[in-house]
């Protein structure tokens, strides 16, 4: 048997611990671009809980951004689709199952581009949401005519809003919140540039541009929530277990969280956070943002050549193991947390948060793969806690230091081979993705190395003195010369394991 409305509605005994709501048919309110994992995972799985509680009544009709895609999955199975999320909290493993209804039906707009707009003229349609990747909000020059579907997701906007304004009018009620997903910096700011750009470009009327600045609401959003996807490895024992197929069925970790910048009314909308999920509606998002990438992707890139060096191949066991996970709590409360101006019980739940998450059974997380561009990573999510850890102590921070050390270490290869350096652990050869420019500096400067004295104090000088790498000379940061230095000569000398364990005993 297949997951579908008939299945749902017969009296076929699903699992017990399967939860399953039979809710009744409600009406389309979201329009929502992006079909995959992530988005079904998270919003449509938020909506759901909100329906279940009586507290939205509504559903999310989907739009396939690109030709192909799960639309004729989505359309077999009535919308319907089985969710597992798994995790740590609160030190217990954590299994929720639960069939999920909140999709109404799928449209592939390059096969049906009228149905995609004819949803603009639904007046309960009232929200946008999206998750296009990160290339998705990304202006594409294209020419609007009549009938034609438009590629880029921007595009394809502006089109439905001129659909629904060509309907009512510049009534202000019509306006749509669109809140994208996509992780770039200020998603809902860059959205509204491009959409207006774009409406200026098709020279289209200037009362339907002023309508789309003055009532429509592009919401810069964060999400976090590590989703899965389908259990490739695991879904012919899942199938058995569940007794039906579904080509659809999801999976995710427990931990969840949505920042939403925007008016406080709106959250009485969506009201999510009614029903006990992780949604904030605030004023500035910064704050979260810097949180996130401070804290959970700063303790994956200062950790990921220190873990990998040491011998683990996943963040899970490198966390577990007794003296790594010491470096990677004492790095996260005692380096990266006080450089940070927050809520200060708040910020440390989240850090126990992530320490949890690190430690999923369900899920693997690959050192080498996080380790994709560690350079511009170490920039943008360690050497500002670096920067400001020095302001407020007036020297370098000690595990931070040694995760640049650390880096520096890891960027050790003699030859470049497919665009990738070419690296040597106990463990054997591993191979480094980078830009070229970067991989070229750090071959050029270990050919430099001879060992003698003095050698790994030039040959530190040098990195940090790199301005293309890190947009300063780290030279000038108080201390931080003399601690990655003598870091990075242990290291060489003894190997990462000693030089870990004489780290934490100072």
């Amino acid at each position: 048997m297949k997951l579908n409305r008939k299945l749902l509605e017969s009296d076929f005994a699903f699992p017990t611990d399967v939860q399953v709501t039979r809710l009744p048919i409600l009406p389309e309110r979201i329009i929502q671009f992006g079909e995959g994992n992530f988005l079904r995972a998270f919003v449509d799985w938020m909506v759901h809980q909100a329906n279940k509680q009586g507290l939205f009544n509504g559903r999310v009709v989907v739009v396939q951004p690109l030709p192909s895609g799960l639309v004729p999955q989505l359309n077999q199975q009535d919308g319907l689709y089985t969710l597992f999320l798994r995790g740590i909290q609160d030190g217990q493993v954590v299994e929720k199952k639960e069939v999920i209804s909140s999709i109404s039906r799928g449209i592939n707009p390059y096969e049906d581009w009228e149905s995609f707009l004819a949803c603009a003229e639904k007046p309960e349609i009232r929200y946008v949401i999206s998750n296009t990747t990160e290339a998705g909000i990304t202006y594409v020059p294209e020419e609007y005519r009549e009938g034609v579907p438009l590629t880029s997701y921007p595009g394809k906007l502006t089109a439905y809003l001129y659909r629904r304004f060509r309907k009512f009018g510049p009534d202000p009620a019509m306006g749509m919140v669109i809140i994208p997903c996509e992780l770039i910096d200020r998603n809902g700011d860059n959205l509204k540039s491009i959409v207006l750009q774009l409406a200026r470009e098709w020279n289209l009327p200037a009362g339907f541009i002023e309508w789309v600045e003055k009532h429509n609401y592009f919401l810069n959003s964060l999400v976090d929530r590590i989703v899965t996807g389908y259990p490739r490895d695991q879904i012919d024992e899942i199938t058995a277990y569940l007794g039906y197929e579904d080509a659809l069925l999801d999976t995710g970790e427990i931990f969840h969280l949505w920042v939403i910048e925007g008016d406080a009314r709106f959250s009485e909308e969506l009201p999510f956070h009614k029903v006990g999920l992780n949604v904030k509606w605030v004023s500035d998002m910064t704050p979260y943002r810097t949180r996130k990438v401070r804290v959970l992707n700063g303790a994956h890139t200062m950790t990921v050549p220190v873990a990998y060096l040491h011998g683990f191949d996943t963040v899970r066991e490198a966390v577990e193991d007794e003296l790594v996970g010491t470096y990677v709590r004492r790095g996260i409360f005692e380096e990266i947390l006080p450089t940070l101006n927050m809520d200060a019980r708040e910020i440390s739940d989240f850090a126990q948060s992530v320490l949890e998450r690190f430690q999923n059974p369900f899920i693997k997380h690959y050192w080498i793969d996080i380790a994709l561009n560690s350079i511009s990573k170490f920039k943008t999510r360690v050497l500002p806690s670096i920067v400001e850890y020095t302001r407020i102590r007036g020297t370098a921070p000690p595990l931070l230091s040694f995760s640049l050390a650390a880096l520096i270490a890891f960027y050790r290869g003699e030859t470049i081979e497919d665009g990738m350096l070419v690296g040597r652990r106990d463990k054997g050869i591993y191979q480094l993705r980078d830009d070229r420019e970067s991989l070229l500096f750090f071959q050029e400067q270990w050919a430099d190395f001879d060992g003698v004295t003095g050698s790994i104090d030039r040959l530190v000088r040098n990195v940090l003195a790199n301005r293309s790498l890190w947009s300063m000379d780290l030279n000038e940061i108080p201390g931080l010369h003399e601690r990655v230095a003598r870091s990075l000569e242990n290291i060489v000398e003894q190997g990462m394991a000693a030089s870990v364990k004489q780290l934490l005993a100072k």
